[in-house]
C-alpha cells in the first residue's frame, strides 16, 4: 500500500467514536495484510464455479466434470428456490428500474442521502437488512443515517440475459440522480467495486464512499475467487451460461455446491453470542437458511464481463476499466473514503480491498481503514461487526468527519 498509510494518526480527538490511532492499530492492519485467509468449511461464492474447484486446472477432469454438471442442469433442478426473504425494516419502493427496485428506508429526508449498493451475486439484497440485531439498515438508521436507500437487485429473467455492467451502472446513475447531489455511497462486496467504478465515472455525485469486503485489486493478495477465475478457462464460464439459457442460474449453482452450512457455521457468520436464548438462536438459523436458499439469477453477459474484466484481467486496479463509454480513472475519486475489511475473509483478501487506498485520489488523511476479526458474511450480517464498525461508520457518514480516523 505504497503512498497511503492504512490508518491515519491525528493529535486531537474527533467526534464520538473517533480518536487518535496508535501503533497497535497499525500493526493489526499490517498483520491482516500479511496473513493468508483462514480456511473455512463454508465458502459461499457469488460468482465462480466453486463446486469444480478441484478441477480448476482445465484438464480432462475439469472438462468431464463440467459436462456432467451441464447435463444435470439442463435436466432441471432438484428443487425450487425458496421465496424471496422479507425485509426486516419497513420500507417503500422509490423507483422501479429494469435492474432493481430502489428501496427507501428513510425517516428524515433533510439529511444527505445514503445509498447502499448491495451485492449482486448469488443471494438477495436482503443481506443488508437480514434480521433485528443483524441488519446494516437498522444499524445505520440508528446512528445518524436517516435518509437511507438500498438497491434491491432483480433476479435476471431470460429477457435480461444481455444486460451488461453498463446496464447496472446506468440504473445506479438514475437512482443517484433521484437525490440532491452529492450522496453517500456504501458498496458491499460485489456492490463495492460497482460503487467504486461509479464514483470514478461520476466523481461529482459522491459525497463520501464506503467500500466493505469489495475486490478492487485481485492481484494484491491470493484468494479463492481470484485463483479460480485465473485458472478456469473461459469456456467453462461460457458453458455455465449456455446451460442456463444465457444466464448464470443461482439455484443450479447452489445445488451443485453441496450441503447447507451447519448450525455452528451459521452462528459464526452471524456472530451469535454464546448466551443467546435458544429460541432466538434457532430462529436466526432458520431465517439464514431461508435467505441462503433464495438465490438470484445473473445475466450471462454481466456474469462473463465480471469474471473476465475484474477477476481475470484486473482492469479496475489497472485503470483499464471502461464504464459507460469512458475509461475510468480511480485517481478522480477524491472524496473521504472508508475501507472495511474482514481479517479472516475467505473470499476477498483484505489486501484486495485495502489496495484502494493507493489507487484513489483521496488524500491519505481522509482515508479511514478498519479491519474486523470476521469472515466475509460477518462483515454485513455479523452482530458484533455491525455494533462495532458499522455504528462508527454511520456516525462518520452523518457527521462528515472526513479527516478523523475511526476507533478500531
Amino acid at each position: 500500500m505504497s503512498g497511503r498509510a492504512p490508518l491515519q494518526d491525528h493529535d486531537d480527538e474527533g467526534p464520538a467514536g473517533m480518536h487518535r490511532r496508535d501503533a497497535a492499530d497499525d500493526a493489526s492492519v499490517a498483520a491482516a495484510l500479511a496473513a493468508p485467509p483462514m480456511p473455512s468449511p463454508f465458502e459461499p461464492s457469488p460468482f465462480l464455479l466453486w463446486p469444480f474447484a478441484a478441477a480448476a486446472s482445465a484438464g480432462h477432469a475439469a472438462t468431464a466434470m463440467l459436462q456432467a454438471a451441464t447435463a444435470a442442469w439442463t435436466g432441471g433442478t432438484r428443487g425450487r428456490a425458496s421465496p424471496a426473504p422479507e425485509w426486516t425494516t419497513p420500507n417503500t419502493v422509490r423507483l422501479e428500474l429494469s435492474t432493481m427496485r430502489l428501496r427507501d428506508f428513510s425517516s428524515d429526508r433533510a439529511a444527505p442521502a445514503t445509498l447502499v449498493c448491495a451485492p449482486f451475486a448469488l443471494h438477495r439484497s436482503t443481506i443488508a437488512d437480514f434480521a433485528h440485531g443483524h441488519s446494516l439498515v437498522e444499524t445505520l438508521r440508528g446512528d445518524g443515517v436517516p435518509h437511507l436507500f438500498v438497491t434491491d437487485w432483480r433476479s435476471a429473467t431470460p429477457a435480461m440475459r444481455g444486460f451488461s455492467i453498463d446496464t447496472y451502472l446506468a440504473d445506479l446513475n438514475v437512482a443517484v440522480d433521484e437525490f440532491e447531489a452529492p450522496v453517500n455511497l456504501v458498496g458491499l462486496c460485489q456492490g463495492g467495486w460497482l460503487a467504486l467504478v461509479f464514483a470514478a465515472r461520476f466523481p461529482g455525485k459522491v459525497r463520501r464512499l464506503v467500500l466493505a469486503g469489495a475486490p478492487v485489486d485481485v492481484a494484491a493478495a491470493p484468494s479463492g475467487l481470484a485463483r479460480l477465475a485465473a485458472e478456469m478457462p473461459d469456456a467453462a464460464f461460457e458453458s455455465l451460461v449456455g446451460a442456463g439459457g444465457g444466464r448464470a442460474v443461482g439455484q443450479r449453482l447452489l445445488e451443485a455446491w453441496g450441503p447447507l452450512p451447519t448450525d455452528a457455521e451459521i452462528d459464526a457468520m452471524l456472530q451469535i453470542p454464546s448466551g443467546t436464548d435458544p429460541r432466538r438462536r434457532c430462529g436466526l438459523r432458520r431465517q439464514f437458511r431461508r435467505w441462503y436458499l433464495a438465490t438470484v439469477d445473473l445475466p450471462g453477459t454481466y456474469y462473463l464481463q465480471v469474471v473476465r474484466r475484474l477477476f481475470k484481467e484486473n482492469q479496475i486496479a489497472g485503470n483499464r476499466f471502461v464504464a459507460l463509454g469512458r475509461r475510468v480513472d480511480l485517481g478522480r475519486v477524491a472524496v473521504p473514503t472508508c475501507l472495511l475489511a474482514g481479517r479472516d475473509d475467505e473470499l476477498v483478501a483484505p489486501a484486495q480491498l485495502l489496495a484502494a487506498a493507493r489507487l484513489i485520489g483521496t488524500p491519505p488523511e481522509e482515508i479511514v481503514t478498519l479491519v474486523e476479526p470476521c469472515r466475509h458474511l460477518g462483515l454485513f450480517m455479523g452482530g458484533r461487526t455491525l455494533a462495532a464498525a458499522w455504528r462508527k461508520i454511520g456516525r462518520w457518514l452523518a457527521e462528515g468527519a472526513a479527516s478523523r480516523a475511526l476507533a478500531a
